[in-house]
């Protein structure tokens, strides 16, 4: 879809249309493929992993649980309510419900894979509460496990099922697409696999699902993988993609020199532990009446500026939680043992650090993207559930709902006398990589960048020098397509950032400190608009015009 289409349209509008012969392929191995393969079966399935299973996804380090009204008392509209509220006015409404009122279902479909949630004597779910939920209703696994666990329990259920097939080692570094319509994906080896460029075609449907863009920032609780290439990759080919600015910055990464940076879950705070500041003032009741439990982009705003001050900002678990602390949260616990500390009688070192895109390519609710034979699902993707600020634990959610719902589209979509198990990766000439060591300090300097113009706050000067910034490292990425992928999705963040004159959610601009009613809406851009911005004399204007549609 053309850039001068999209601004016709003043709207995000999914593919339609019919597919070709090919395989079914995933590419990303985390909760949302693994979730989406196990749904597609008995339908044949590709999986392309770039590490084995269970390393270097972020749904393996999800600590707090996974979000859904399944306590007493509670009900999916509260949740869809909260979900809402914590988006910053521009959560797709319709979406936002049928997430929550799908997510007992998918909790179900947790169980029947093998995920042991946490229960009490009488079988009811063990739930924990978090930032902005009205309700107890985080589902969890030995306190702080979730993420491991339902992964280990996946990961178990997809070597069972013969219909899925595994490929480790591959990681895609582009789309292949003809008139509007994917046709394949380019690979690439992973150095532990050996090296060389691949391609996978042809491909009736492919499904991204390769996670975030914590990689792209200095400090971030994503796995290194997390380089945000897919949405560059779908961006090249005309994708449309939505919501790019706003990023999530987790208030309480245990600040320890360690990278990427251990998590100390929300859970804690909602179990009563509270923030200080090096001189022992609980800083927080100050800022936001919910002290600890306000909601992210508040919490690590005031992390974020009492370490500015020079500061140092600690979790103090002490008296809430004490001496329980290693049975109760034995993830933490191992985390702060590997950094010298004892959360029982010391207090944790925090820092805010990038935790998760609320942006992505654009989809709707059948997580199918403007591409035809392109879905996208989990983090990856942007489908208007979290707005401006996602609300805690409802990410894992949003991958087993998204997920279950592209494989119910894609099951619909197919003619299944032309699926297959019939393509296998063909090695071709590539590009050549920048060597290791310019290709490490280039991202450096790439994360340096991000890390300080396109952060908790930002400014119309510090987003131009990163833009510039950004533009320049990529005539020097020359033919390195994983760099520059990187940078071209850091650029498409940046230019939203500047269009966006106002502050919402996670995205804060210290010279438009407040939120304005006309930019209640969310953005959708694409590579021409980006092109575009940085074209224009007047980039801060010119970008206006193709983002922050109605």
């Amino acid at each position: 879809m053309t850039a001068q289409r999209q601004r016709e349209a003043r709207s995000f509008v999914p593919f339609e249309g019919k597919p070709g012969p090919g395989d079914v392929v995933i590419i990303g191995a985390g909760l949302a493929g693994l979730f989406t393969a196990l749904k597609l079966a008995p339908l044949p399935v590709t999986v392309i992993a770039a590490a084995p299973l269970g390393e270097g996804a972020s749904s393996m380090w999800a600590q707090g649980g996974i979000a859904a009204a399944v306590g007493e008392g509670d009900s999916t509209d509260k949740h869809a309510a909260d979900t809402i509220e914590a988006g910053g006015g521009i959560v797709d409404t319709q979406v936002a419900h049928v997430v929550a009122d799908e997510g007992p279902d998918r909790i179900r479909d947790l169980l029947s894979y093998g995920v042991p949630f946490d229960r009490d004597l009488e079988g009811h779910y063990v739930l924990s509460k978090e930032a902005a939920h009205s309700e107890k209703r985080v589902v969890r696994v030995s306190g702080d496990r979730a993420g491991a666990a339902i992964m280990q329990a996946l990961i178990a259920a997809v070597r069972n099922t013969p219909s899925i097939r595994v490929l480790e080692g591959y990681e895609a570094d582009g789309l292949i697409a003809d008139n509007d319509r994917i046709e394949g994906i380019r690979l690439i080896r992973s150095r532990t696999h050996g090296t060389g460029s691949y391609v996978f075609v042809p491909a009736s449907a492919i499904v991204l699902a390769t996670g975030g863009v914590g990689a792209l920032f200095a400090l971030t609780t994503n796995p290194s993988y997390a380089k945000g290439e897919a949405i560059a990759m779908a961006a090249r080919v005309g994708a449309v993609i939505a919501d790019p600015e706003f990023v999530q910055f987790h208030p309480t990464a245990i600040d320890a020199g360690i990278d990427p940076a251990p998590l100390a879950t929300e859970a804690l705070r909602g179990e009563g532990a509270t923030l200080v500041n090096s001189l022992g003032e609980r800083f927080m009741l100050a800022i936001d009446p919910r002290g600890e439990l306000a909601p992210r982009d508040v919490v690590a705003r005031g992390v974020f500026n009492e370490l500015n001050a020079g500061r140092g900002v600690f979790l103090d678990c002490r008296e809430a939680i004490g001496a329980h602390f290693k049975d109760e949260f034995p993830t933490v616990w191992s985390h702060c043992q590997r950094a010298g500390i004892d959360p029982a009688k010391d207090l944790i070192p925090v820092a805010p650090a990038e935790h998760y895109h609320m942006g992505g390519i654009a989809t709707d609710l059948r997580g199918r993207t403007s591409l035809a034979g392109l879905w996208a699902v989990g983090e990856v993707a942007s489908t208007g559930l979290h707005g401006a600020n996602r609300l805690a634990s409802n990410s894992l959610l949003e991958a087993v709902v998204f997920g279950a719902r592209a494989a119910a589209d894609i099951r619909a979509y197919l003619p299944h006398d032309r699926v297959g198990h019939f393509v296998h990766p063909r090695r071709v000439p590539g590009n050549r990589a920048s060597a290791p060591e310019q290709r490490s300090e280039a991202i450096d300097t790439l994360r340096a960048i991000m890390t300080k113009h396109v952060g908790v706050q930002r400014s119309a000067k510090g987003l131009k020098a990163a833009l510039a910034a950004l533009k320049k490292l990529d005539e020097s990425a020359a033919d390195d397509t994983v760099l520059s992928n990187m940078i071209l999705t850091a650029r498409l963040i940046a230019a939203a950032a500047l269009a966006r004159k106002e502050s919402r959610g996670g995205h804060y601009r210290v010279d438009y400190p407040a939120a304005d009613p006309a930019f209640a809406k969310r953005t959708f851009i694409t590579v021409e608009d980006l092109k575009a911005t940085e074209a224009a004399p007047r980039a801060s204007r010119s970008v206006s015009a193709a983002a922050c549609r109605p």
